[in-house]
């Protein structure tokens, strides 16, 4: 027996969460959260599909919460397994889940529930399973051989290459916007029979890299003129280095006049500290600046407001400024509480560079919605709204087809997840009618037998 089940990430972005499985040997790669308004909450919380109990291990592709979001409910519903994951993608997970723990609860709380599906012992007990393995070492579990390759996505980001049977399967988790600036290219990973494909962006395509930072400092330039507040709201994992790292150079080589930033997320401070820890994971052209004795992730005026009270400080500070503040989507964080003060005024800019889901408070604004409510309250939106698509930490559609495309010879079937139905429907056709190739998009609870 060898069958491969899909229990989230099906025509949907979130919820990643894969079962592999032989006679002897049952294996998961990720199990993230459902991030959606309301429907997702129910989700989350209802029992796996499978039992927990006869899983012998995880792989975990990345840290961001809809790959690991539901990793500590795994270990409350009784897996007793192994979790593998590189050593940065378990740094960064104790964090986010940490963090996602405080929202969960908070979130119970309002609606006069008990508490959130999993608590802080289910976290440390997930941790105290969790082992690490670097990229590019070949690891047994059961009946399955697997290596871990750079998926360029997030810091220690990687893609699961499974063997079983003489069978050759990948897992793509979310791969890399390439080039990234902090990271090396996405690894090429040859003679793969069955490929798992996310498709976040399936059916778009990135501006160009150098079209990013010219509307970055046009942004920046525009905002302070009007001696308004530029709001970016970042996700704590990869964006907000990467802007940090945008900001450095514009600011040293005087490309932008230096205004206060306020880095204003307790989660990005301590996502980054990560990062200074695992250089070695970095591209050979960051690794060279660092060595020169350039700070990446520092710059005059910029500050880290670790603690409430200097977030709400912030607004003691006149324009102009700039904010960077979690959550990238707007579903929750302190980028709420700046966005309901700083969005109704005509001086002030709101830029948006990542994903934001269908509902979120983050793709009401792109699409330009009038108000927005934040906290029980209708805010109006005065401000400049502008996006910029190149920061996206995805690839997008012509490079997943590129990625597909390198193991045409090979492929015998093509699984598109992680990517609502239109990315994902369309990055199936594209794959069925540029290669030949035989691609399709699983509904949840579909099984392939091979």
């Amino acid at each position: 027996m060898l069958k491969l089940s899909f229990h989230g990430g099906t025509q949907e972005v979130t919820g990643a969460n894969y079962l592999l499985e032989t006679e002897h040997t049952r294996i998961l790669v990720d199990c993230g959260m459902f991030q959606c308004p309301r429907f997702c909450a129910a989700k989350n919380k209802e029992e796996f599909a499978y039992d927990p109990k006869t899983i012998d291990a995880l792989f975990v592709t990345h840290a961001h919460i809809d790959h690991v979001g539901r990793v500590p409910k795994l270990a409350r519903a009784g897996f007793t397994g192994k979790i593998y994951s590189t050593p940065p993608t378990k740094d960064f997970a104790a964090l986010m889940l940490e963090d996602s723990l405080g929202v969960l609860e908070k979130e119970a709380t309002r609606e006069g529930e008990s508490g959130a599906f999993y608590d802080m012992e289910d976290l440390k007990h997930a941790l105290e399973m969790w082992d690490t393995v670097p990229y590019y070492e070949t690891f047994h579990v059961g009946d399955f051989e697997v290596k871990f390759f750079n998926a360029a996505h997030i810091l220690g980001s990687a893609m699961v290459e499974i063997k079983v049977q003489g069978k050759t399967f990948l897992f793509t988790g979310d791969l890399g916007n390439v080039p990234m600036p902090l990271l090396p290219p996405t690894d090429h990973v040859a003679n793969v029979d069955y490929l798992t494909i996310e498709s976040a962006y399936g059916n778009r395509v990135h501006e160009d890299r150098g079209e990013r930072k010219e509307k970055f400092e046009r942004a920046i330039e525009d905002t302070i003129k009007r001696g308004g507040t530029l709001m970016i709201p970042a996700f704590a994992l990869e964006r907000t280095q990467e802007i940090l790292v945008d900001l450095n150079e514009l600011i040293e080589h005087g490309r932008v006049t230096s205004v206060p930033v306020f880095l204003d997320s307790p989660l990005s401070i301590k996502a980054t500290a990560v990062y200074r820890k695992y250089t070695s994971y970095f591209s050979d052209d960051t690794k060279k600046l660092i060595r020169e004795g350039d700070d990446i992730f520092n710059f005059p005026l910029l500050q880290r407001t670790l603690t409430s009270d200097e977030s709400k400080n912030i607004n003691t500070v006149k324009g102009p400024k700039i904010i960077l503040a979690g959550a990238g989507m707007m579903t929750g964080g302190r980028i709420l509480h700046h966005a309901r003060r700083y969005l109704p005024q005509k001086e002030n800019t709101i830029l948006f560079i990542g994903y934001a889901a269908a509902g979120s408070i983050a793709r009401q604004i792109i699409e330009k919605a009038s108000s927005v409510r934040i906290f029980g309250e209708e805010v109006p939106v005065r401000c400049d709204v502008r996006s910029i698509r190149g920061y996206s930490a995805h690839a997008d559609s012509n490079d997943l087809l590129a990625f597909i495309e390198s193991n045409r010879d090979t492929l015998k079937q093509v699984f598109v997840v992680q990517g609502d139905a239109a990315a994902s429907l369309f990055l199936v056709q594209r794959a069925r009618d540029y290669l030949g190739v035989n691609a399709g998009a699983p509904h949840f609870g579909d099984s392939v037998s091979f």
